[in-house]
């Protein structure tokens, strides 16, 4: 009976690690292909690159018509840095309001904040670019940033109430009989608490912003404006002209940000997802 289950967990444990071999397969590839000259990219099906080259990051990193791709990369940390602070201020705010306060057509607000949840990104994108159109921040990054700063993503929000919902009100009443009003609980006792949903937050934010391309696509065509994503886009040609390995290697390069964000703060992320709610 032990023997059988010992071969049972082998056979279990085995089929995991081949299903997680399976899944990074394609990011394997990636990063060989990246360092492979452009004739053996495709010829060569071998995850150890036939011959080892640099010129693809040296090349790629020369970017386009006289601007490098350090440009594009300071580009989109920019949006991003800026879109999580954004998201953490005011989506915190907001999660606060409907968590703790009271106020009129409190409900109704609620309810249409659920619904924009449910809402495609394409049903609003024609209304959204109308609107910025005629603020004149196309070619801007403000279509990119400022709807971040009024609680646009209701997931957030969402995700913080349920947090806060989770917070003794004690603590609150506690507080309001030393003297604290709903500014000082707000930085002097949510906030502390909150700190496991604003990194949460921050590393959604981070990872959908940075590797956002539709948005950008939309509101960006000068190229000193260009994002990572629009660089790699432009990388490739549909002519058939296309430097796949410069543009293999700047898609390896754009993937060290997120995934050093994710590995730094990956326990804070666990800990507000599993605590959400349930706290």
């Amino acid at each position: 009976m032990a023997e059988q289950k010992t071969v049972f967990k082998l056979g279990k444990h085995g089929l995991i690690i081949l299903f997680g071999l399976l899944m990074l397969y394609p990011v394997l590839w990636l990063l060989s292909s990246s360092f492979k000259p452009n004739e053996l990219i495709f010829s060569d099906p071998g995850l150890w690159p036939a011959r080892f080259t640099l010129e693809n990051y040296v090349n790629g990193w020369k970017g386009l018509q006289g601007i490098s791709f350090s440009r594009f990369f300071l580009n989109s940390a920019t949006i991003s840095v800026l879109s999580v602070i954004g998201n953490i201020l005011t989506c915190s705010l907001a999660a606060y309001a409907f968590a703790r306060l009271e106020f009129r057509l409190k409900s109704v607000l609620f309810a249409c904040m659920l619904v924009t949840i449910m809402l495609p990104y394409h049903v609003l994108l024609i209304p959204q670019y109308i609107i910025f159109s005629k603020l004149d921040w196309v070619n801007t990054y403000l279509p990119l940033i400022v709807p971040k700063w009024l609680a646009h993503d209701s997931f957030f929000v969402l995700l913080m109430i349920q947090f806060i919902r989770g917070i003794p009100k004690e603590l609150d009443e506690s507080a309001t009989i030393d003297g604290c009003g709903q500014g000082q609980l707000y930085f002097r006792i949510i906030i502390p608490l909150l700190v496991p949903a604003l990194i949460t937050t921050a590393i959604f934010t981070f990872i959908w912003t940075w590797d956002d391309f539709f948005s950008q696509m939309i509101y960006l065509s000068r190229i000193n404006l260009f994002t990572v994503q629009l660089g790699i886009r432009s990388l490739y040609d549909p002519s058939g002209s296309s430097d796949w390995g410069a543009l293999l290697a700047m898609s390896v390069l754009s993937l060290v940000p997120i995934m050093t964000i994710f590995l730094l703060f990956q326990k804070h992320f666990l800990e507000g997802i599993a605590t959400t709610g349930l706290k």
